[in-house]
């Protein structure tokens, strides 16, 4: 199957390579920002131009002069994203005009021989339009004026890079992602050094310095013949740690990032073991309803410490974990990570199970059976049917008489024989009560809980048992 062209955006430090890359994507993927050298790492994203699909690649500035942090290593980057890139599109100022960079750019590209436009950027209206033949001199031929912050010139400037490419091509099937696999943690435990090492390459720039990464880059890729996006995310800080706006943003974009995924990789320093700010990410993760594998990276650093007292000290703190899949290993050595995908597709499957009417209520009178309800004040709580309504995370309806009889033990009982007889690993489940339909005009009493055990939300309805049971497999 033919893979989607991919485009590049190339260019010196602040000429808006960023904001034009999320103005073709029509997405805000990207962190923009005044400063220079925020974008790091190259970024990979699907768009479109009347109905012809291709890859767009961002890029961090090229300045072959400039002492600033990761220099080098965004000059490398930019350089693996031209090497691989179908057609090029050069950005530079028109407010500016030319500079010795842009000219040592131009010559770089020039040299390549792919498809190459020029992108003149920040040209606001037609009384500034003048501003593009400054730019003769580069060599670029054809040039476009373009403004990525008021979507000017967009199509004109695609339509230009594309010139070449033979629309009516069979294209490959844009939905066929597969299964997208969010890496979150703090900043430092390794995250970008685990995708480098799946990926066999230097796909995101690694240094020791906490916060090197701030966009999160999606990156597509086939493993065992099975299709897989994984997300690299900027490491989640401590609030009061969030120094720079660009840290707000990076936060956010992962926050943004654990949403798309269907499974998130929780990755933490095996050295310094699970800190608040990993019990927050946890929590993100069971509220968003993912599923989660927990990774206990820089294994090997680790000595005169056992696992199981590790894993021990990790399932008191958070509940949800304890039924997550762990494990102990080394992104820098590879130890162990060979172990991850095998994990990665039993969660996907557990997050898509569906159960039968007939055994989740076979489960309910088993349950029953072993242990009654208490009675409270003269009352029984009575369950009177169970279905699966949604997947991905699995939801389940009990229907009982007063869901306020289901006392807190009772709850996690039921909860744990639950978990015991349908596994559901690295998965959170949902369970919702619905009480019986009272006389006209009351309503039924309704209340969900999870993992955790939340607290009780008794809320008044109206209706019947919901339509989405009404043609349950009975089977």
């Amino acid at each position: 199957m033919p893979q989607l062209p991919k485009l590049a955006i190339v260019g010196r430090p602040n000429v808006g390579k960023s904001a034009l890359f999320n103005r073709i994507c029509k997405k805000r993927i990207a962190i923009v920002d005044e400063a220079e050298g925020i974008t790091r790492d190259r970024l990979y994203a699907e768009s479109e131009i009347f109905g012809f699909r291709f890859q767009v690649i961002d890029t961090g500035g090229i300045n072959a002069r400039s002492k600033a942090m990761f220099n080098e290593e965004i000059k490398r980057q930019a350089e693996i994203a031209i090497e691989e890139a179908d057609t090029l599109i050069m950005v530079v100022d028109s407010q500016v005009g030319i500079t010795d960079l842009d000219q040592e750019i131009a010559l770089i590209l020039l040299r390549t021989k792919k498809p190459l436009c020029l992108a003149v950027n920040k040209v606001d209206d037609l009384s500034q339009e003048h501003l593009l033949y400054h730019f003769q001199s580069l060599g670029i031929s054809p040039m476009v004026a373009v403004s990525a912050t008021q979507n000017w010139h967009i199509a004109e400037l695609l339509e230009s890079a594309f010139a070449d490419f033979a629309k009516k091509d069979e294209q490959p099937d844009s939905d066929a992602s597969g299964i997208r696999i969010a890496i979150v943690g703090r900043p430092n435990v390794g995250k970008s050094s685990l995708v480098n090492y799946l990926l066999d390459e230097e796909r995101c720039i690694v240094s020791p310095i906490p916060g090197t990464t701030r966009d999160s880059v999606d990156i597509s890729f086939i493993h065992e013949n099975e299709r897989y996006t994984l997300i690299d995310t900027a490491g989640i800080r401590r609030k009061g740690s969030e120094h720079e706006v660009v840290d707000k943003f990076a936060a956010i974009r992962t926050e943004d990032s654990i949403k798309k995924a269907d499974i998130c990789l929780l990755m933490l320093d095996a050295q310094q073991g699970i800190t608040t700010q990993e019990k927050k990410i946890a929590n993100m993760i069971e509220e968003a309803g993912k599923g989660c594998i927990l990774l206990f990276n820089k294994w090997d650093l680790v000595k005169g410490f056992r696992m199981e007292h590790c894993l021990q000290g990790i399932e008191e703190e958070v509940s949800y974990l304890k039924h997550c899949p762990k494990v102990f290993m080394s992104a820098k050595t590879g130890r162990n990570v060979d172990k991850i995908f095998g994990y990665i597709k039993a969660v996907h499957e557990n997050s898509i199970k569906r159960i039968t009417t007939h055994q989740l209520n076979k489960f309910v009178g088993v349950a029953l059976q072993k242990n009654h309800p208490p009675m409270i004040m003269g009352k029984r709580l009575r369950v009177y049917y169970m279905a699966q309504v949604d997947v991905q995370p699995p939801r389940f309806i009990l229907f009982v008489n007063y869901p306020n009889l289901m006392i807190e033990s009772y709850r996690k009982y039921l909860y744990n024989q639950f978990r015991e007889a349908y596994d559901f690993t690295g998965v959170p489940i949902l369970l919702h009560l619905r009480g019986k339909q009272k006389t006209k005009g009351q309503g039924a009493h309704k209340e969900e809980w999870r993992d955790a055990g939340d607290e009780d939300d008794d809320e008044e309805h109206d209706d019947e048992f919901p339509a989405e049971v009404d043609n349950l497999d009975e089977s």
